[in-house]
């Protein structure tokens, strides 16, 4: 699926306690709208990312976008959820707008305002996001899912926690050269490797550095087609755009294999007519490092059980062969929920446009991204590369 990005806006993710959802949109919707080079009345849609849920008060948020602007009045506004994966689903949702040619600018717009629940509260509402029929029982909410997955994946391959720890030391160093990042702190293997008051475990073998934080936080990128965007000042263009969903239920699946992740993979590739190899960076979704893990198996770049070699070898460092999550990942920016998938989108059109700063990948022409909802229920990937 065709189109492209012309213009972007990102909050810095973290705790936001004098902010709503309603101003956390306020702060990127117009922002992307002008970085695009545009006005608010040029705007023919307006899709809304949010996962919702009990994170927030006012339930119906589509309309709240068109506070930002009078010009906003009376044109499509859509709320689009998706669990984790919300961001990449709405971005979706603006590339078939594009594709029906029942509009020309679509403003997407994720956003999730987390921290103003209880921690208990936060754990409860994650677990909507899993099977709730079977899973509901599991200890540690969302992450007692993944310790659950990440003992299964350990007891098929060994003990993996040093890749682990070097998943989180490489995202944590990332996140330094990332302005938009929650967590701007490199803390180093040791800290990562070692149990310790600051790090204790969290749910079965990780540990709190395995774990993505919650966030606060909003992004929002412009799309249009191709012809357009070439008149305008940017574009980066959607070489594919895929979405997998797969059962929601881990009993119905082997989990260690993230198969959903590695479907959504391969169509991509076949509808870019690319391969791994082209890639010059990838923002994939490690909530959790073990996540990364099996991403780096699920979309081939080891073999399946030898994730830890990526990790361990250096390969998906900033300098390595696949710089994966140069951006410091959900892991190090923060994991605001419904605004995950489009900050990836934004990130990564500032890398192929070369405005990415510090975090700037030398070179980079074609990136990829992955966005899951659930436990690689919800699979979106797409490729990106700058419009010639």
């Amino acid at each position: 699926m065709s189109g492209c990005i012309v213009g972007w806006a990102h909050t810095p993710f973290g705790k936001h306690a004098e902010d709503d959802v309603e101003s956390l949109i306020a702060q990127v919707a117009i922002q992307a709208v002008e970085d695009a080079g545009l006005e608010p009345a040029d705007i023919d849609e307006i899709v809304l990312g949010t996962y919702g849920e009990n994170f927030s008060p006012q339930g119906f948020p589509a309309s709240l976008v068109l506070q930002t602007s009078d010009a906003f009045r009376f044109k499509p506004a859509t709320r689009v959820e998706n669990a984790c994966a919300t961001g990449s689903a709405a971005i979706r949702q603006g590339l078939k707008t594009l594709a029906a040619k029942e509009g020309r600018f679509v403003l997407v717009v994720g956003v999730e305002k987390m921290t103003g629940i209880s921690g208990a509260e936060i754990g409860q509402t994650l677990l909507k996001a899993s099977y709730v029929k079977e899973e509901s029982e599991i200890e540690g909410g969302f992450a007692g899912v993944f310790g659950v997955i990440a003992n299964q994946y350990f007891q098929r391959h060994g003990d993996q926690s040093e890749a682990l720890a070097a998943i989180a030391a490489k995202n944590h160093a990332n996140g330094v050269a990332n302005p938009y990042a929650q967590m701007r702190k490199d803390l180093g293997y040791d800290f990562c490797r070692s149990v310790s008051d600051k790090n204790p475990y969290v749910a079965g073998p990780l540990k709190r550095t395995d774990c993505s934080l919650v966030s606060d936080g909003a992004a929002a990128i412009v799309l249009t087609d191709e012809e357009t965007a070439s008149g305008l000042g940017k574009a980066v263009r959607f070489r594919a755009n895929v979405q997998v969903n797969d059962y929601l239920p881990l009993s119905k699946r082997d989990i260690v294999k993230f198969e959903g992740c590695s479907e959504a993979w391969n169509r991509a590739h076949a509808a870019a007519g690319t391969k791994l190899e082209d890639l010059k960076l990838v923002e994939t979704h490690d909530c959790f490092t073990i996540a990364e893990l099996l991403e780096y198996e699920a979309m081939g770049l080891t073999p399946r059980g030898q994730g830890a070699k990526a990790a361990l070898e250096g390969w998906t460092r900033k300098d390595g062969k696949l710089p994966i999550n140069p951006s410091g990942g959900l892991k190090s920016k923060g994991h605001p929920i419904g605004a995950t998938g489009v900050s990836m989108h934004a990130l990564c059109a500032m890398q192929l446009t070369g405005v990415a700063g510090d975090m700037q990948i030398e070179g980079a022409d074609l990136a990829g991204i992955f966005n899951m909802g659930g436990a690689a229920v919800a699979n979106y990937v797409s490729i990106l590369e700058p419009l010639k």
